[in-house]
Protein backbone atom coordinates (compact mmCIF):
# COMPACT_ATOMS: atom_id res chain seq x y z
CA UNK A 1 0.00 0.00 0.00
CA UNK A 2 1.36 3.69 -1.30
CA UNK A 3 0.76 7.25 0.61
CA UNK A 4 1.76 10.29 0.49
CA UNK A 5 4.91 10.64 2.46
CA UNK A 6 5.01 14.29 2.22
CA UNK A 7 1.33 14.88 3.05
CA UNK A 8 1.87 12.47 6.20
CA UNK A 9 5.14 14.55 7.41
CA UNK A 10 2.87 18.06 6.98
CA UNK A 11 0.16 16.94 9.14
CA UNK A 12 2.25 15.86 11.65
CA UNK A 13 4.08 19.44 12.06
CA UNK A 14 1.27 21.85 11.65
CA UNK A 15 0.06 20.40 15.25
CA UNK A 16 3.22 20.60 16.52
CA UNK A 17 3.51 24.38 15.46
CA UNK A 18 0.45 25.14 16.79
CA UNK A 19 1.52 23.77 20.10
CA UNK A 20 4.74 25.57 20.09
CA UNK A 21 2.98 28.86 19.35
CA UNK A 22 0.30 28.16 21.82
CA UNK A 23 3.23 28.08 24.15
CA UNK A 24 4.83 31.07 22.94
CA UNK A 25 1.75 33.30 23.71
CA UNK A 26 1.43 31.45 27.26
CA UNK A 27 4.73 32.34 27.96
CA UNK A 28 4.05 36.03 26.90
CA UNK A 29 0.78 36.46 28.95
CA UNK A 30 2.90 34.96 31.93
CA UNK A 31 5.40 37.51 31.53
CA UNK A 32 3.31 40.71 31.56
CA UNK A 33 1.36 38.72 34.90
CA UNK A 34 4.87 38.74 36.46
CA UNK A 35 5.90 42.08 35.00
CA UNK A 36 2.56 43.89 36.21
CA UNK A 37 2.93 42.29 39.13
CA UNK A 38 6.39 43.36 40.46
CA UNK A 39 5.57 46.70 39.33
CA UNK A 40 2.53 47.13 41.49
CA UNK A 41 4.63 45.87 44.49
CA UNK A 42 7.23 48.48 43.41
CA UNK A 43 4.57 50.92 43.57
CA UNK A 44 3.05 50.15 47.24
CA UNK A 45 6.53 49.77 48.82
CA UNK A 46 7.18 53.25 47.57
CA UNK A 47 4.16 54.80 48.53
CA UNK A 48 4.40 52.74 51.74
CA UNK A 49 7.35 54.50 52.19
CA UNK A 50 6.28 58.33 51.34
CA UNK A 51 8.19 58.00 48.08
CA UNK A 52 6.16 58.47 44.68
CA UNK A 53 5.44 55.98 41.73
CA UNK A 54 5.76 57.10 38.48
CA UNK A 55 3.12 54.68 37.18
CA UNK A 56 0.38 56.18 40.00
CA UNK A 57 1.84 59.86 39.31
CA UNK A 58 0.76 59.43 35.80
CA UNK A 59 -2.23 57.76 36.55
CA UNK A 60 -3.26 60.63 38.94
CA UNK A 61 -2.22 63.88 36.84
CA UNK A 62 -4.49 61.48 33.77
CA UNK A 63 -7.60 61.82 35.92
CA UNK A 64 -7.24 65.89 36.96
CA UNK A 65 -6.22 66.51 33.32
CA UNK A 66 -9.73 64.67 32.23
CA UNK A 67 -12.19 66.41 34.94
CA UNK A 68 -10.35 69.76 34.71
CA UNK A 69 -11.48 69.50 30.37
CA UNK A 70 -14.46 68.19 31.41
CA UNK A 71 -16.96 70.97 30.12
CA UNK A 72 -20.74 70.27 28.62
CA UNK A 73 -22.65 72.29 27.19
CA UNK A 74 -26.30 71.75 27.94
CA UNK A 75 -29.72 72.54 25.24
CA UNK A 76 -30.29 73.52 21.86
CA UNK A 77 -33.53 73.45 19.56
CA UNK A 78 -34.61 74.32 16.43
CA UNK A 79 -38.10 74.78 14.79
CA UNK A 80 -39.21 75.76 11.58
CA UNK A 81 -42.31 78.30 10.62
CA UNK A 82 -43.81 79.71 7.38
CA UNK A 83 -40.57 80.41 4.99
CA UNK A 84 -38.49 80.64 8.05
CA UNK A 85 -36.46 78.61 10.99
CA UNK A 86 -35.62 79.20 14.53
CA UNK A 87 -32.43 77.43 16.35
CA UNK A 88 -31.88 78.44 20.03
CA UNK A 89 -29.36 77.44 22.70
CA UNK A 90 -29.24 78.12 26.40
CA UNK A 91 -25.73 80.26 27.58
CA UNK A 92 -24.53 77.90 30.21
CA UNK A 93 -21.03 76.23 30.41
CA UNK A 94 -20.20 73.90 32.85
CA UNK A 95 -17.42 72.04 34.03
CA UNK A 96 -17.62 68.87 35.38
CA UNK A 97 -21.66 69.41 34.77
CA UNK A 98 -22.26 70.44 38.44
CA UNK A 99 -19.58 73.90 38.22
CA UNK A 100 -21.09 76.91 36.24
CA UNK A 101 -18.11 78.24 34.55
CA UNK A 102 -19.82 80.78 32.08
CA UNK A 103 -22.94 82.46 31.14
CA UNK A 104 -22.57 83.59 28.15
CA UNK A 105 -21.44 80.69 25.99
CA UNK A 106 -23.69 80.82 22.87
CA UNK A 107 -23.59 77.32 21.26
CA UNK A 108 -24.87 78.35 17.48
CA UNK A 109 -22.38 78.93 15.00
CA UNK A 110 -22.78 80.72 11.50
CA UNK A 111 -21.97 78.59 8.68
CA UNK A 112 -23.33 81.41 6.15
CA UNK A 113 -26.21 83.71 5.82
CA UNK A 114 -28.86 81.15 5.79
CA UNK A 115 -27.25 78.09 7.69
CA UNK A 116 -26.64 77.91 11.50
CA UNK A 117 -24.83 74.79 13.47
CA UNK A 118 -26.07 74.08 17.21
CA UNK A 119 -23.95 71.69 19.40
CA UNK A 120 -23.95 70.17 22.68
CA UNK A 121 -21.83 68.14 24.67
CA UNK A 122 -17.96 68.61 25.39
CA UNK A 123 -16.54 71.61 24.75
CA UNK A 124 -13.27 70.76 23.67
CA UNK A 125 -14.77 68.04 20.82
CA UNK A 126 -17.45 70.88 20.26
CA UNK A 127 -14.68 73.26 19.45
CA UNK A 128 -12.88 70.84 17.35
CA UNK A 129 -15.55 69.60 15.31
CA UNK A 130 -17.21 73.36 14.26
CA UNK A 131 -13.39 73.84 12.94
CA UNK A 132 -13.36 70.65 10.86
CA UNK A 133 -17.09 71.86 9.68
CA UNK A 134 -16.01 75.26 8.98
CA UNK A 135 -13.04 73.75 6.83
CA UNK A 136 -15.31 71.51 5.05
CA UNK A 137 -17.69 74.30 3.98
CA UNK A 138 -14.91 76.43 2.87
CA UNK A 139 -13.65 74.10 0.90
CA UNK A 140 -16.76 72.98 -1.17
CA UNK A 141 -16.91 76.62 -1.29
CA UNK A 142 -13.79 77.17 -3.25
CA UNK A 143 -14.08 74.19 -4.84
CA UNK A 144 -17.52 74.62 -6.18
CA UNK A 145 -18.10 78.41 -6.14
CA UNK A 146 -20.85 78.11 -3.83
CA UNK A 147 -22.27 77.65 -0.84
CA UNK A 148 -23.64 74.25 0.88
CA UNK A 149 -27.28 73.67 1.29
CA UNK A 150 -28.62 72.58 4.63
CA UNK A 151 -29.43 68.93 3.18
CA UNK A 152 -25.94 68.80 1.84
CA UNK A 153 -23.92 70.34 4.98
CA UNK A 154 -26.25 67.85 6.91
CA UNK A 155 -24.82 65.07 5.00
CA UNK A 156 -21.26 66.41 5.62
CA UNK A 157 -22.15 66.46 9.18
CA UNK A 158 -23.36 63.11 9.72
CA UNK A 159 -20.47 61.68 7.35
CA UNK A 160 -17.57 63.26 9.60
CA UNK A 161 -19.42 62.30 12.84
CA UNK A 162 -19.92 58.36 11.25
CA UNK A 163 -16.13 58.42 10.31
CA UNK A 164 -15.21 58.67 13.99
CA UNK A 165 -17.89 56.26 15.42
CA UNK A 166 -15.08 54.03 17.03
CA UNK A 167 -13.78 56.85 19.25
CA UNK A 168 -16.57 59.55 18.68
CA UNK A 169 -16.99 63.10 19.58
CA UNK A 170 -19.22 63.62 21.84
CA UNK A 171 -21.30 66.49 20.61
CA UNK A 172 -25.10 66.41 19.03
CA UNK A 173 -25.42 68.37 16.90
CA UNK A 174 -29.08 70.89 16.06
CA UNK A 175 -28.60 72.08 12.22
CA UNK A 176 -31.47 74.74 10.77
CA UNK A 177 -31.17 76.57 7.38
CA UNK A 178 -32.98 77.88 4.43
CA UNK A 179 -32.32 76.22 1.32
CA UNK A 180 -31.99 78.49 -2.20
CA UNK A 181 -35.91 77.77 -2.47
CA UNK A 182 -36.35 79.66 0.83
CA UNK A 183 -38.14 75.97 2.27
CA UNK A 184 -36.99 75.82 5.84
CA UNK A 185 -34.11 72.23 6.69
CA UNK A 186 -33.64 71.22 10.28
CA UNK A 187 -32.30 68.22 11.40
CA UNK A 188 -30.77 66.69 15.09
CA UNK A 189 -27.81 63.58 15.64
CA UNK A 190 -26.58 61.47 17.98
CA UNK A 191 -23.02 60.91 18.69
CA UNK A 192 -22.41 59.37 15.27
CA UNK A 193 -24.31 60.79 12.71
CA UNK A 194 -27.55 59.19 12.76
CA UNK A 195 -30.10 61.71 10.89
CA UNK A 196 -33.20 62.65 11.84
CA UNK A 197 -34.52 65.02 9.92
CA UNK A 198 -38.00 66.25 10.81
CA UNK A 199 -40.45 69.43 9.44
CA UNK A 200 -41.41 70.38 12.56
CA UNK A 201 -38.71 70.54 15.34
CA UNK A 202 -35.98 68.76 17.14
CA UNK A 203 -34.06 69.04 20.12
CA UNK A 204 -30.62 67.60 21.37
CA UNK A 205 -28.92 68.31 25.19
CA UNK A 206 -28.94 67.77 28.67
CA UNK A 207 -33.45 68.28 29.15
CA UNK A 208 -34.64 66.37 25.98
CA UNK A 209 -37.66 65.60 27.93
CA UNK A 210 -38.75 68.35 29.17
CA UNK A 211 -37.51 70.79 25.98
CA UNK A 212 -39.99 67.87 24.04
CA UNK A 213 -42.70 68.55 25.83
CA UNK A 214 -42.95 72.41 25.16
CA UNK A 215 -42.21 72.12 21.97
CA UNK A 216 -44.97 69.41 21.75
CA UNK A 217 -47.41 72.40 23.74
CA UNK A 218 -46.53 75.54 22.03
CA UNK A 219 -45.83 74.58 18.25
CA UNK A 220 -47.91 75.12 15.54
CA UNK A 221 -47.50 75.46 11.49
CA UNK A 222 -46.56 78.09 9.30
CA UNK A 223 -45.79 80.51 11.66
CA UNK A 224 -44.50 84.03 10.95
CA UNK A 225 -41.16 84.89 12.03
CA UNK A 226 -41.98 86.91 14.94
CA UNK A 227 -44.69 84.36 16.36
CA UNK A 228 -41.88 81.42 15.67
CA UNK A 229 -39.33 83.77 17.85
CA UNK A 230 -41.97 84.04 20.62
CA UNK A 231 -42.87 80.17 20.60
CA UNK A 232 -39.10 79.13 20.87
CA UNK A 233 -38.42 81.33 23.51
CA UNK A 234 -41.55 79.99 25.34
CA UNK A 235 -40.24 76.26 24.24
CA UNK A 236 -36.50 77.24 25.36
CA UNK A 237 -37.38 78.63 28.81
CA UNK A 238 -40.14 76.15 29.93
CA UNK A 239 -37.11 73.36 29.02
CA UNK A 240 -33.94 74.81 30.78
CA UNK A 241 -36.13 75.68 33.84
CA UNK A 242 -36.70 72.16 34.72
CA UNK A 243 -33.30 70.72 34.69
CA UNK A 244 -30.51 72.80 36.92
CA UNK A 245 -27.60 72.01 34.41
CA UNK A 246 -29.13 74.24 31.88
CA UNK A 247 -30.52 77.98 31.72
CA UNK A 248 -29.03 81.33 32.83
CA UNK A 249 -30.61 82.96 29.44
CA UNK A 250 -30.61 81.53 26.02
CA UNK A 251 -30.32 83.22 22.34
CA UNK A 252 -32.32 82.69 19.58
CA UNK A 253 -31.92 82.85 15.99
CA UNK A 254 -34.74 83.31 13.52
CA UNK A 255 -33.49 82.94 9.40
CA UNK A 256 -35.85 84.37 6.73
CA UNK A 257 -35.94 84.82 2.98
CA UNK A 258 -34.92 88.58 3.38
CA UNK A 259 -32.24 87.82 6.41
CA UNK A 260 -31.93 86.89 9.91
CA UNK A 261 -31.86 88.19 13.41
CA UNK A 262 -30.36 87.14 16.86
CA UNK A 263 -31.90 88.02 20.20
CA UNK A 264 -30.84 87.09 23.32
CA UNK A 265 -33.24 85.81 26.66
CA UNK A 266 -33.04 86.69 29.80
CA UNK A 267 -33.57 83.50 32.13
CA UNK A 268 -33.16 82.55 35.93
CA UNK A 269 -29.51 83.13 36.78
CA UNK A 270 -29.38 80.52 39.44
Amino acid sequence: MSYNGAAVIGACIRPRARARRRGRRRRRREDRWRNDSRRDRTCSDARANGAGCARSTHARVRHIVLHRTDAFLCDSTAMTGKDCVAIASDLRLGINQNQTTAVDYSKLHKIHDKLYLGLTGLISDQLTFIQKMRFKHEMYELRENRVMSPKVFGAVVSAALYEKRFSPYYTEPVIAGLDKDGKPYITSMDLIGADASTDDFVVAGDNVESLLGGCETFYRANLEPEELFTVISNCLMSGVNRDCLSGWGGVVTVIHKDGSFTRTLKGRMD
